[in-house]
């Protein structure tokens, strides 16, 4: 596949799914076709369970507002996604059989080929915390709304070669400088400056719920508030568990129960080595407790995946390979930490066992991209 088609592809309001990708692609991404056959274990998954998040992602490209104009050359590819989402409604409580035949029918694999063809596959989960609205004792630490004074600039609004690009700070002396970061907020930076939407009994679980990007919090009266993703102050993210590492304080393989074992077991030390991650992120209150990914619409327990936009669009589907996974996926979510043509987060869901399993999963893998096949049969 060229590398003009595969931009076309990528990032020309091809996918269904009101793609809108991040940035140019730092590298082109080459794909090369082949059957339903050669995908690993595509018989033994029962697609049907994938069924309901790409439904999802067809009933929110199925609400685009129908007054935007479209380009000429983007037409068409709409009407490519349109049919396939029409056939998908007349679909009457599909089984496995059915919902496979369905992908076979409508989808061309292809293999990722460059600029690589394996990657990092991880997992993250929706954490639960116990929180309260006002500040105590025993709830002590804010987890924040987005600032009122944090500015996001497009670049590109002011340089061609910037287009993709952009920054997050704030306006010091009449200049843009970078935001605070997570030591400067944790020195009390945002007084008065952000709204704290909840206080949580638990600072690491805190932590971790920033890197999970939606959490639910019980309150003392046993009501639940679900907070998704906000805002990020525009700090690179960075893995403490590479600190700890690089430190020799835990061994390989990394997990998030071993960081936080050793964050629980070193309190004099545990603010410091996470400041070392500068990213923060900022919340809002949802109507749902769903998880809701970057698409805007509900996560689907183990059929949902985080993926970097700059190189794959979401609401495509993806056949992922690791050692212990061969299933269908949807690409719905994207990540700090998800950076590269082939990398990937995997949705577990919420409660103990979904924390138990994102958090020690770390596997080597690909994944396959289902494209149109009247997309990929286009000169």
């Amino acid at each position: 596949m060229t590398g003009a088609f595969l931009k076309n592809i990528l990032c020309g309001a091809l996918f269904l799914l009101l793609c809108a990708c991040a940035q140019k692609p730092p590298e082109t991404l080459r794909l090369a076709p082949i059957s339903f056959d050669a995908l690993e274990g595509w018989t033994k998954d029962n697609q049907q369970e994938a069924l309901p998040a790409f439904q999802k992602s067809c009933d929110l490209f199925e609400k685009r507002d129908p007054s935007r104009p479209l380009k000429m050359e983007e037409a068409g590819l709409m009407e490519d996604w349109q049919n396939i989402c029409a056939h998908l409604a007349l679909l009457q409580a599909p089984d496995a059989a059915t919902a496979r035949a369905f992908f076979e029918s409508w989808f061309t694999p292809y293999r990722v080929t460059a600029p690589q063809e394996t990657g990092l596959f991880t997992g993250y989960y929706q954490a639960q915390l116990r929180g309260s609205l006002t500040q105590d004792e025993i709830y002590t630490t804010p987890l924040w709304a987005a600032p009122e004074d944090m500015i996001t600039a497009d670049l590109g609004l002011f340089r061609d070669s910037l287009k993709g690009q952009k920054i997050t700070g704030k306006v010091s002396e009449r200049k843009l400088v970078p935001y605070d970061t997570r030591a400067e907020i944790a020195d009390g930076a945002l007084g008065g400056r952000a709204q704290p939407l909840v206080y949580v009994d638990d600072p690491i679980g805190a932590f971790f719920l920033e890197i999970q990007g939606s959490g639910q919090i019980r309150l003392p009266d046993g009501s639940i508030i679900a907070l998704g993703y906000a805002a990020q102050n525009g700090h690179g993210y960075t893995p403490i568990g590479r600190i700890l590492l690089e430190r020799e304080e835990i061994e390989r393989p990394v997990s998030m129960q071993k960081i936080r074992a050793w964050l629980t077991a070193n309190p004099a030390q545990q603010q410091e080595v996470m400041n070392k991650n500068a990213s923060v992120v900022f919340f809002q209150i949802q109507g749902s407790v769903d998880a809701i990914g970057a698409q805007g619409v509900g996560l689907t327990p183990l059929r949902s995946l985080a993926v970097d936009p700059s190189y794959i669009p979401l609401g495509i589907p993806l056949w992922l390979v690791t050692p212990q996974k061969r299933q269908l996926v949807i690409a719905q979510d994207i990540g700090g930490a998800i950076k590269g043509a082939v990398r990937g987060d995997l949705f577990w869901g919420a409660g103990p066992y979904a924390e138990d399993q994102a958090g020690t999963m770390q596997y080597q893998g690909y994944y396959v991209l289902l494209l149109p096949k009247t997309i990929a049969d286009r000169p």
